[in-house]
């Protein structure tokens, strides 16, 4: 059974149809923005408070549109596995980066040539990315 962390991450939309990665201070891999979730917190408690310490976003927590629970191996703790609640979240806001968080990406659905990306990121949710925004509305 592997150590599990429980997280709540958005896949963050601007107008423009980007999303937005963040990359957290002393590591590598970029990946969705949102965090752990604490004890008694639900997670869509938890993303609202992680986005606003970690990029000063205000999110309408009923805007929010639930994508799913996915599973992967944690990118920067060896041995764990992180599992995501996973919110679409359509955002017209600037950002900016705080807390733990050095770097903000936004990266287009097109964009092919990705910085170091978190396993969950990258084989996972990048690809419901490019579904979501290529299929018809």
């Amino acid at each position: 059974m592997p150590n599990i962390i429980r997280i709540a991450a958005a896949l963050l939309i601007d107008p423009q149809g980007r999303t937005l990665l963040v990359r957290k201070r002393g590591t590598q891999a970029f990946m969705q923005p949102g965090g752990k979730i604490d004890a008694g917190e639900t997670p869509l408690a938890a993303l609202g408070r992680e986005l606003e310490e970690e990029l000063g976003l205000r999110i309408d927590a009923a805007a929010a549109e639930y994508l799913g629970q996915f599973s992967a191996p944690a990118a920067n703790e060896p041995g764990f596995e992180v599992q995501c609640e996973l919110y679409r979240v359509d955002c017209a806001d600037a950002v900016a980066p705080a807390a733990e968080i050095e770097e903000v990406l936004w990266l287009g659905t097109e964009q092919q040539q990705a910085p170091l990306l978190a396993p969950l990121t990258r084989d996972l949710i990048l690809p419901l990315y490019r579904r979501l925004l290529n299929a018809p509305r």
